[in-house]
């Protein structure tokens, strides 16, 4: 089951500003775990790679899925506790490319819980640090809109190349990608119910104005047991293989947010 819902879909390249298609975007198929994007606009200059990638990102250049799996913790299974997150950062043939571990206090991780500050650290095969993903103490919640979750992504560690903002809305989560000096660049938008109790729960990542879909983060669902006896989740990371690294990087930091924020329960916690 897990390798039909991690099998590639294709999605589109996008134009921010151009005129928008006459037609909805078809779905290749009647299931929605094989849907595909069919337009044929290229990505502005200024979203394609740079020649000179930060060092370690060169394994995202061509990608166009990202497969995160969390791994289990067993200790906090049976101890009832909430531990550190670890993930592995896998290609589309099931390779793991990278490796991510938070680090936070066990204070905040047993007072602030899903809240809690903490940093992870994203390492390639070598044991470099290639990515750093800071996540301050912050609100989540529609009634206080000001002081809203909000990562810092550096890459190489030490240089900020982008950040990933939650945004005010009352009905849907919503979010935006910017770049280091926090324009918005890329929208994130969630379903009204982020549950998936039976099913993949789906955020969209749109353009500025909403108008086009060029990808997706897709919670996958790995059936009713694993989802209540285990907090450990799947992602799958949807986007142009031509994307720049930098925005891919922020789309993973996004993932580990809508982790912490979403899906981040045990047992324990029921």
């Amino acid at each position: 089951m897990q390798n039909a819902q991690n099998q590639r879909r294709g999605l589109p390249s996008f134009l921010p500003g151009a005129p928008d298609p006459d037609q909805s975007l078809p779905a290749s198929s009647s299931n929605p775990g094989n849907q595909a994007w069919q337009l044929s606009l290229p990505l502005p200059s200024s979203f394609l790679p740079t020649v000179s990638l930060p060092p370690g990102l060169e394994y995202l250049s061509q990608l166009d899925l990202i497969i995160i799996h969390q791994q289990v913790e067993l200790l906090g299974m049976i101890l009832g506790t909430e531990t550190s997150n670890k993930y592995e950062i896998k290609n589309s043939l099931g390779q793991r490319i990278y490796f991510a571990v938070e680090e936070s206090i066990c204070f905040n991780r047993t007072f602030c819980s899903t809240l809690r500050s903490c940093t992870l650290r994203i390492t390639d095969n070598s044991g470099r640090e290639v990515i750093t993903v800071n996540r301050p103490l912050r609100c989540n919640s529609c009634w206080c809109p000001c002081y809203l979750q909000e990562l810092e992504i550096q890459a190489p560690p030490g240089t900020i190349v982008a950040y990933v903002a939650q945004k005010w809305d009352p009905f849907l989560p919503k979010f935006t990608i910017q770049n280091a000096n926090k324009e918005d660049i890329l929208k994130i938008v969630g379903p009204c119910a982020t549950c998936g109790c039976f099913g993949d729960v789906d955020f969209e990542v749109k353009t500025i104005n909403e108008k086009l879909t060029i990808g997706k983060i897709s919670k996958y669902w790995s059936g009713f047991v694993n989802d209540v006896f285990t907090n450990a989740d799947n992602f799958g990371i949807h986007v142009p293989a031509d994307l720049d690294v930098t925005v891919k990087a922020a789309m993973i930091g996004a993932c580990f947010l809508f982790d912490f924020m979403f899906f981040e329960h045990s047992l324990a916690g029921l």
